[in-house]
């Protein structure tokens, strides 16, 4: 019989439906009837993959000593397991509450955690996706601590009530036996002694319990003669407690930062008291009190002197002083001083049997941003090199980008170039957290993930085969001065914190061409090179952006109205009049508004650039007329052209990096052609205004609180300035701000910020309000290029453009484009910004029948320009030649902002910009020749009759797709009316290409191409932090990522095919070890039975000695991960073998039972045969009679 495809019919009716949407133009070829398209719905799944990173807000640690195996909790209820280099796991609970304690089953394959809502889970571990097996729900109390003997199966559960509750790991169920508090203690106590806070069996005597309460009471509890043995009493709170291996003392850390060491049959006082930390008065009294020592390990060796490790317990008076982690061994103590605060320790003992020496060879330490290991076998107490990418934090991520199926040569040689940044010093050792296996199958293809962060740095990871490893890192503000104090610090920054943070960068994997944008409106290029060199002078060319609006009611009767300066290589571009400027000086005093002045300074020292990125060229917007430059918002790289474009809410600039020259520039609405249908209109006039008057609050541009902020700052602060009247200004900005937030994050269900002028506007008006229309006239000045002695350029210009809404930064501090999707004139009035660029090879004008040069051009309207590009001759040619430019006008309108465009051929081909094969800039000039191969273009066509491109563009509402020449919408595809696409990408997927658009309402879709048929709409993970609609970046082959948290990276696939393999690349946890031998018990502890103590755990908790626990004090909940789905679900040779283990063990524990019962059988034979026998001879002589 046929199997029934559910897939496949829904795959033909949104065919179908597409198909119906379409609205092909009269009288043009369907041309869906020549590009085949071979992607379905079938090759379409979306799961994920791996998280990297630290783990966000840490509250736990266990580890297996056997396994190797690193457990972290977290406070949102995330489970990380650590292995070996590349073997990580993610699992999360779902309560998502606060992980307080872990426990591993040692060398068995699970782990046991307890949570803030008083539940305790069982994870298997055997797995490669662990899965909860049991779970245990406590109604009545809290549960505070937690202890599982190793190689025990009953769990001890401390509450906050001071009682004590034993678990079955195995069963997941209550034992009737219970430790209450009011029998632990003394009768003749008044009070009670607090929660519950250690528990520990005697590592010689395993009958024996000790107990400590927070009150400072500890006692030692016969767990046979259901009695405490002795107690202990102090005057300070415990917060930890530390056995001796031989089980003859223990150490308690108190709250007034001192360490008592009792002997086990002497409560009456403690052994010793010492303050680590404190100061010994000379007079004998009492020390100082310190801070609390949270925790304390005593760890035993055979050779020398105990280890003691504690945390806290520093003086009061050393305020400021980090955290640190003291190390006391024999007579020395070391004080190890942590970057972050310390949440959690483990001491690494070479041996998992707690009735022998020890041998600690290192201390895991779970700081609250970072997880160190510090090795306690070297002089001087190095840390291992972590093999973890827990660096992503290191400076908190402001963008992200997502490269898969890059070039071979790509990872070596990021590899080369970083390796020399690896930091020194750290132990010799191999890291000591090295369980678990890589998985089998891997992802065969490289994979870079590039990151930009606030303090300027740019890191490169290696992420192929579902790892990531750091390659190298960049760090853009070398070439900036830093101000060495605050009088020193510039008033020109736009900034208040991170003024070097990454915007948003362009890269190009073949060339290795690199361009950066910084929120301080900069941009650098880099090229990349494995020599080392000097730039005695970082080249720096300055670009002056400028709009001042005034109403046009009535001219200016003193102003003189004069022809506007052409445009360098612009052949049709619309002009308007301006008025006369002064010449553009630099001015920065307090008397006038700053002028013509970056927001960073440029270093004037010679820069040594180590192998790697080197600065080619630093492009910076100037302060105009005391009006800060806006923020980039849109940037490109190409390397065949050697062009960079960037665009703001002030228009485009082009800027040939090779000549080091600006070749365009352009307001946003110069962009449209006169003849074009969305050419901006006039508004009637107002009264007029003196020139250089600020606009209205309803029509300003000028949001200075939040343009005045960092991708990383939550605060805001206004520029400086001292003109007062931009002063009033802010002042209603931020009264505007506050009335109309709610209404905002009602209708976008508090996710953003985002606020356009439009949604302002329309506020106004339903509050009774009006409107004020004003037309702008736009003033452009442009200057002459100066080289000075030192070559550098500095390019001065006013650029032309329309009136914009304000950038806004939202919660997380993430710039955000407009979601305005109507052409109303309200919608007009606001500022229209670059949001994407695409450098192509295809038809800039309908008349053309030959591909040339082109660069889409895409705005926050949703206009998509198209500009031609005439390049000079490759060689000495195009060092000399200008580039010609000309605006062609619209090419089309969709709603929403513009967010990819990309080219296909008559094929449904993929058509990427075309660039330059790299080559090393500080080569010899024969080895330059060789590299410096340009990627053939496609080839020309003159076929005048036929469409042979496709433009396939995208907005945050709908896509289209474009036949060129003709400039026809061929295809229109709705993609959300109730939301926003915040990111989408054109990929290649199973050998053809799509459109992967993720929403703000959580849906992640793909569309077929050209067709623009759905084929994937998964409703994933809404918009719950701008973190991720900032990070969120799609990659070739069915790839993607985001930010999840501030420290990690959560990977996704959309493919099926690596959904499908998924099990066989993850890593595996579980590996079957052998359990080390017990220690030797030894002839003469044998004899005199001076040896560990063994207690039969089950005769004393089980159900027949102590009871069934009452129903109502906690609820078992059998977990989806129970062992017949372990063994369905577990892969693998590992997972075979352990299959195999487990059936072993259960054919011997069945073999085992068979020969009980055959044994009682023979007995009860036996039994019955003695029985008749003595019958037989007690009736053998007696009459019937005697009966």
């Amino acid at each position: 019989m046929k199997k029934f495809n559910i897939r496949k019919v829904l795959d033909g009716l949104t065919a179908a439906s597409s198909s119906s949407s379409a609205n092909a133009q009269p009288g043009t070829p369907r041309e869906n009837d020549v590009v085949q398209e071979t992607l379905q719905s079938e090759h379409f799944q979306l799961c994920k993959t791996v998280r990297h990173g630290f783990p966000y807000q840490p509250s736990s640690m266990a580890f297996d000593p056997v396994q190797k195996i690193l457990a972290i909790g977290t406070q949102a209820g995330a489970l990380r397991l650590f292995g070996r280099a590349g073997v990580e796991c993610y699992c999360q609970h779902e309560s998502n509450a606060a992980v307080i304690q872990l426990q591993f089953l040692i060398n068995e394959g699970a782990l046991v955690s307890a949570l803030a809502d008083d539940s305790i889970h069982l994870w298997n571990l055997r797995q490669k996706i662990p899965a909860i097996l049991h779970s245990l729900k406590f109604n009545r109390e809290r549960i505070t601590y937690c202890h599982l003997p190793f190689q025990s199966k009953w769990l001890y559960i401390g509450t906050e009530r001071g009682n004590i509750h034993i678990v079955n790991v195995e069963s997941f169920t209550l034992s009737g036996y219970v430790i209450m508090w009011n029998k632990a203690i003394e009768l003749s106590t008044k009070t009670h002694p607090g929660p519950v806070v250690h528990i520990s069996d005697n590592p010689m005597d395993e009958g024996k319990l000790l107990i400590g309460f927070e009150s400072g009471i500890v006692v030692l509890w016969d767990l046979k003669s259901k009695k405490a043995d002795y107690r202990y009493s102090y005057d300070e709170a415990i917060h930890s407690v530390a056995w001796h291996h031989e089980g003859k003392q223990f150490v308690c850390s108190h709250s007034d930062g001192t360490l008592t060491t009792w002997n086990v049959r002497t409560p009456a006082k403690p052994v010793q008291i010492i303050t680590p930390h404190g100061k010994q008065p000379k007079d004998g009294k009492k020390p100082e009190p310190c801070k609390p020592i949270l925790k304390v390990e005593y760890k035993t060796t055979r050779a020398g002197d105990p280890f003691m490790v504690l945390s806290g317990g520093l003086s009061y008076d050393t305020v400021g002083r980090r955290a640190c982690l003291t190390v006391m061994h024999g007579k020395s103590t070391a004080v190890l001083e942590m970057d972050y605060p310390i949440v959690d320790f483990l001491t690494l003992c070479e041996t998992p049997y707690p009735n022998d020496f020890q041998e600690p060879y290192a201390v895991v330490v779970l700081l609250e941003k970072d997880l160190v290991v510090i090795d306690l076998g070297q002089i001087g107490y190095p840390i291992f090199e972590s093999p973890y990418p827990l660096t992503i934090h290191e400076s908190p991520v402001t963008c992200c980008e997502y490269f898969a199926d890059c070039p071979a040569e790509l990872i070596p040689a990021l590899y080369s170039v970083g390796c020399w940044q690896k930091r020194q010093g750290y132990s010799k050792k191999e890291w000591p957290i090295s369980g678990g296996n890589w998985g089998q199958g891997t992802l065969s293809y490289p994979e870079i993930i590039i990151t930009g962060h606030a303090d300027g740095s740019i890191k490169f990871w290696d992420a192929s085969a579902l790892m990531l490893q750091v390659l190298y890192k960049l760090k853009t503000a070398k070439v900036f001065e830093r101000a060495r104090g605050k009088e020193e610090k510039p008033n020109t920054d736009i900034v208040d914190e991170d003024p070097f943070a990454i915007q948003t960068l362009s890269w190009c994997p073949e060339s290795r061409m690199l361009c950066v944008a910084g929120v301080s409106a900069h941009v650098i290029v880099y090229r990349f090179s494995k020599q080392e060199i000097t730039t005695e002078v970082v080249q720096l060319l300055e670009v002056r952006m400028q709009c001042e609006f005034s109403d046009v009611d009535s001219p200016d009767p003193g102003g003189e109205q004069t022809p506007t300066l052409p445009t360098p290589g612009a052949s049709s571009s619309p002009q308007e009049s301006e008025l006369p400027t002064q010449p553009s000086t630099g001015s920065n005093s307090s008397d006038g508004p700053r002028d013509n002045i970056p927001c960073l300074q440029v270093r004037s020292s010679p820069l040594k650039q180590s192998p790697g990125y080197q600065v080619e060229l630093v492009i910076q917007l100037v302060w105009v007329s005391g009006e800060p430059p806006q923020q980039i918002t849109s940037l490109a790289i190409n390397s065949s052209y050697g062009l960079v474009v960037f665009g703001n809410s002030n228009g485009l600039a082009v800027v040939d990096y090779l000549q080091k020259t600006l070749l365009f520039h352009m307001g946003t609405s110069e962009l449209y052609s006169p003849s074009d249908p969305f050419q901006r209109q006039p508004r009637s006039p107002r009264k007029a205004k003196p020139s250089g008057a600020m606009c209205d609050s309803n029509d300003g541009s000028n949001a200075s609180e939040d343009r005045c902020r960092s991708p990383t700052s939550g605060s805001t602060s206004p520029c400086n300035s001292d003109d007062d009247k931009k002063q009033k200004f802010i002042e209603k900005v931020k009264l505007k701000s506050r009335r109309f937030s709610k209404t905002v994050a009602n209708d976008f269900a508090k996710m953003s910020r985002k606020i356009s002028s439009s949604s302002e506007q329309k506020t106004d008006l339903e509050k009774g309000g009006f409107l004020r229309r004003r037309t702008q006239t736009c003033k452009k000045q442009l200057c002459c290029v100066k080289r000075t002695a030192t070559a550098r350029m500095n390019l001065k210009e006013d650029l032309c453009r329309t009136k914009s809404d304000p950038i806004f930064y939202a919660k997380d501090n993430s710039f955000t484009r407009s979601r305005s999707s109507s052409v109303t004139s309200i919608d007009r009035e606001s500022r229209e910004a670059i949001s994407s660029f695409y450098y192509c090879e295809s038809f800039s004008r309908k008349t053309d029948s030959l591909v040339s040069p082109c660069l889409l051009v895409g705005t926050t309207h949703g206009s998509v320009m198209m500009v031609a590009l005439n390049l000079p001759p490759a060689g000495d040619q195009r060092l000399q030649q200008p580039v010609g430019i000309a605006s062609c006008g619209t090419l089309v309108k969709l709603k929403g902002g513009i967010l990819t465009m990309s080219l296909l051929d008559a094929t449904g081909t993929l058509l990427p910009p075309s660039f330059e094969q790299w080559y090393d800039p500080n080569a010899s000039d024969e080895e330059k020749e060789k590299g410096r191969k340009r990627r053939p273009a496609s080839p020309p066509s003159s076929q005048e009759s036929q469409d042979t491109h496709f433009a396939i563009l995208c907005s945050e509402k709908q896509a289209k797709v474009v036949a060129l020449p003709s400039q026809t919408r061929i295809y229109k595809h709705s993609i959300t009316e109730t939301s926003f696409v915040l990111r989408a990408d054109v990929v290649q997927m199973a050998g053809a290409n799509c459109i992967a658009c993720f929403c703000a309402n959580g849906h992640i879709m793909t569309l077929s191409l050209p067709s623009l048929r759905p084929l994937l709409d998964v409703n994933y993970l809404p918009l719950t932090d701008m973190r991720i609609a900032r990070t969120f970046c799609f990659s070739n082959l069915g790839q993607a990522l985001y930010l999840t948290s501030p420290t990690e990276i959560q990977r996704i696939t959309y493919s099926q095919e690596t959904c499908d393999n998924l099990q066989e690349m993850l890593s595996e946890l579980f590996t079957p070890v052998e359990t080390p031998e017990a220690p030797n018990r030894g002839f003469f502890k044998g004899l005199f039975g001076g040896g560990a103590q063994s207690l039969d755990r089950e005769d004393l908790f089980g159900e027949t000695s102590a009871g069934k626990a009452s129903r109502s004090l906690a609820q078992h909940i059998p977990g989806p991960g129970n062992m017949e789905g372990m063994k369905g679900a577990a892969s693998g040779v590992v997972g075979d073998l352990a299959r195999a283990r487990i059936a072993l063990d259960e054919r011997g524990q069945k073999l085992g039972e068979l020969e009980e019962r055959t044994a009682a059988m023979m007995a009860s034979a036996e039994s019955f045969s003695k029985h008749a026998h003595d019958m037989m001879l007690k009736y053998k002589d007696k009459k019937w009679y005697q009966l």
